[in-house]
């Protein structure tokens, strides 16, 4: 996994460079090791809210109060230029093929934040990229100081939700903080 740094958003030319996560170039399955992660640009949005909006499609997850519907899903740069938040995209061969952040909710516990948005394109799935994205959220909310890391997710993204189980997630009751997503029914969270 080739990672490109915070130069890459402040328009210095972007090289790849090997950062905190992978310390040399990892072939991903069949996407090849010219993988690249790096914090979401405006530029983006359009090609992460096709791949949100498709992904939940693929899955029969369209539903009201998701984040299929939800506004900001088409303008995520700006919602993630909040203090301590953070939204990743994955690009192969330049173009996005996928996204995942954390974000200090509204309302959550002291020291929570929460996993959101994490979605990969169909041609990217099935390759290890969400497990990347993953762990690349999971290593920001630890750099931020949380503590704990919350997921409102539904019972047709079995898939994420097995990973996220693998990762440490565990079921709680109910849902925490003010997401505005009333149609997700499943409530996870994990310790860091």
């Amino acid at each position: 996994m080739v990672l490109a740094g915070k130069a890459a958003i402040t328009g210095l030319e972007c090289r790849p460079v090997c950062l905190v996560i992978y310390c040399k170039p990892v072939q991903i399955d069949n996407l090849g090791p010219e993988v690249f992660i790096r914090e979401i640009r405006a530029s983006d949005d359009a090609a992460m809210a096709s791949i949100i909006r498709t992904s939940l499609e693929d899955f029969g997850a369209v539903k009201p109060g998701t984040v299929y519907f939800d506004e900001s899903t088409d303008r995520l740069h700006d919602v993630f230029m909040a203090a301590k938040s953070h939204y990743y995209v994955a690009l192969f061969d330049k173009e996005v093929v996928g996204g995942a952040g954390i974000f200090p909710t509204e309302g959550l516990p002291p020291n929570t934040c929460e996993l959101v948005k994490m979605y990969v394109s169909s041609d990217a799935r099935g390759k290890g990229l969400g497990k990347i994205l993953l762990e690349k959220c999971l290593e920001a909310a630890s750099n931020e100081g949380f503590s704990q890391v919350y997921i409102e997710t539904m019972p047709e993204l079995t898939r994420a939700i097995a990973m996220y189980h693998k990762y440490g997630f565990v079921f709680i009751p109910a849902a925490m903080g003010n997401s505005g997503h009333s149609g997700c029914d499943l409530f996870m969270m994990k310790h860091l």
